[in-house]
């Protein structure tokens, strides 16, 4: 098998995993808060990725740790309202909304590096408003509460991937992804101390769910995805990670029950749509 075949499974593979994240987080929200979650599964994942890369990771120039730092504030701001919405939205809708970084990325692209986004990211930005239109507003035109938040972490992980952009040339992959999965498990500890009630006395499931988000979906996942995209194209990649809002429908419907109507899967399609777009006019 060509290693650029198997560079594209093992990046489908992440994909699937990260679709199934949204039914699992959700179903494990209903017995432990947001936050508290989001510390304990970021806390393992950085015990994870610490142990496996210690040494490296004494070693790394402070200056990757502050950058990493400063990309990881963002990514701790895509998984709260990520987090925070699914508690009010169905794991289908999340996961379409969330996908929606991949059309806003060229525009948070144009604030932070100054690069004009094309034509194709206008096409795939008319597209995808269209889409959210008829997946999320409801019929006096108003966007459900958890929608709302949801859209928030669109915005953040666009700009988690634009600054992720612009330090990754100048920084070891692993010193960055580290920093980042410790400044989101830092930052949920000190809100679920904050706001929450916090306690490791947790069900056998909401463990299960942490320790599987924290290892596969997180710590494993941006392994693999470092290691694939040494040996296929930002074009494949972009393409196959469009597909996790599918696959977050997928495990909705089977692992959920969510049944969306006629109007949201047209709505879901020309969100979808909108992503593709985007993606391939651009490259």
């Amino acid at each position: 098998m060509k290693r650029q075949l198997q560079a594209d499974l093992a990046l489908l593979a992440v994909t699937v995993i990260w679709g199934s994240t949204f039914v699992i987080t959700k179903n494990a929200l209903a017995q432990v808060a947001p936050f508290t979650f989001l510390a304990v599964r970021f806390g393992l994942a950085t015990l994870v990725l610490g142990a496996i890369f210690a040494t490296r990771l004494v070693a790394a120039p402070r200056r990757e740790l502050a950058a990493g730092g400063l990309v990881g504030a963002f990514l701790f701001a895509g998984y709260a309202f990520q987090t925070v919405g699914l508690q009010y939205t169905t794991a289908a809708k999340s996961g379409f909304i969330t996908g929606l970084a991949v059309v806003i990325v060229p525009f948070a692209a144009l604030l932070v590096l100054r690069q004009r986004p094309g034509w194709g990211a206008m096409a795939g930005v008319l597209l995808a408003t269209a889409g959210l239109a008829l997946l999320t507003l409801r019929g006096d035109l108003t966007l459900a509460y958890g929608d709302l938040i949801t859209l928030g972490c669109a915005f953040a992980f666009a700009l988690q991937i634009v600054f992720v952009g612009r330090f990754a040339p100048r920084s070891a992959a692993v010193n960055l992804t580290a920093a980042q999965l410790a400044t989101v498990a830092v930052a949920s500890t000190a809100c679920a101390l904050a706001v929450e009630q916090p306690t490791l006395r947790l069900s056998a499931e909401v463990w299960a769910a942490a320790a599987f988000l924290a290892l596969a979906g997180t710590a494993l996942a941006l392994i693999v995805q470092s290691m694939a995209q040494r040996f296929t194209s930002s074009t494949h990649t972009a393409l196959i990670f469009a597909l996790e809002p599918v696959f977050a429908l997928l495990f909705a419907v089977l692992l959920a029950g969510e049944r969306l109507g006629e109007r949201e899967l047209l709505g879901c399609a020309l969100m979808l749509a909108g992503m593709l777009v985007a993606e391939l006019w651009r490259r």
